[in-house]
């Protein structure tokens, strides 16, 4: 099956500075952000990537940028860069544009850290409508990368720290009030590979090399068992079975 590369877009001066900066307009990576956008696109230049798809707000689509501007490999050039509304930030309504340690006087926070389910923000969206909204792109446009290109295709979604952490527990089959529990650093990369009977995450808030990433040269034959977790735990990159 497809391996997605779930990408958090580079640090922004609202990152630095603790602003909850949701969908407002106009920000971009700082000097730190490009600096990582960067070197995440060079981590990035051995894997042949078919899709690159990313949140229309600036800062991912910059990051995103960065990606498809290296060229691609030997064999694979880099594609298109492609947008999906529902890979933007969570609508976080009247909290948009705050400072997180005034946010953390607010009643609302502490249901936000423990509760999330339960989370509306007001003027905004819930983050139940988040994760749905992403899960569902993610997995529509994976099932459209396999379709194109088969199922050892590589490709790359770029969004932001909550919506990335919601994906994150929708695969590991854990509960949207888990996701706090899941770091996802600027320009970390998280791959999920979904296969019929369940998703598997091979990285997670990855911010080192993804050479083991690169897919076999010779196509694998489909089975039942690229659903089938490895009894003891596998070799690891090498397990390709």
């Amino acid at each position: 099956m497809p391996t997605v590369l779930l990408v958090r877009h580079g640090r922004t001066t609202a990152n630095a500075d603790g602003t909850l900066a949701g969908r407002t307009p106009g920000i971009g990576l700082d000097d730190t952000g490009r600096d990582q956008a960067r070197a995440l696109a060079d981590r990035m230049a051995a894997l042949p990537l078919r899709e690159v798809l990313s949140s229309p707000l600036e800062r991912c689509v910059r990051t995103a940028e960065s990606i498809v501007a290296t060229g691609g490999t030997r064999t694979v050039p880099r594609p298109g860069l492609r947008v999906d509304e529902r890979l933007a930030e969570c609508d976080y309504g009247e909290w948009t544009g705050r400072s997180l340690r005034e946010l953390a006087k607010d009643p609302m926070w502490p249901v936000v850290q423990a509760h999330p389910s339960a989370a509306v923000f007001p003027g905004g969206e819930s983050m139940r409508a988040m994760q749905h909204r992403a899960v569902d792109a993610v997995r529509e446009a994976d099932a459209r990368v396999e379709a194109e290109y088969g199922p050892d295709a590589v490709w790359v979604a770029v969004s932001h720290g909550d919506v990335i952490k919601a994906v994150l527990a929708d695969a590991l089959g854990a509960h949207l009030d888990a996701f706090q529990r899941v770091a996802v650093d600027p320009c970390s990369v998280s791959a999920v590979r979904y296969t019929p009977l369940r998703p598997f995450v091979l990285r997670l808030n990855d911010t080192g090399d993804l050479g083991s990433l690169v897919p076999p040269r010779r196509r694998r034959r489909r089975s039942r068992r690229e659903s089938e977790a490895a009894v003891g735990g596998g070799a690891g990159a090498t397990d390709r079975r």
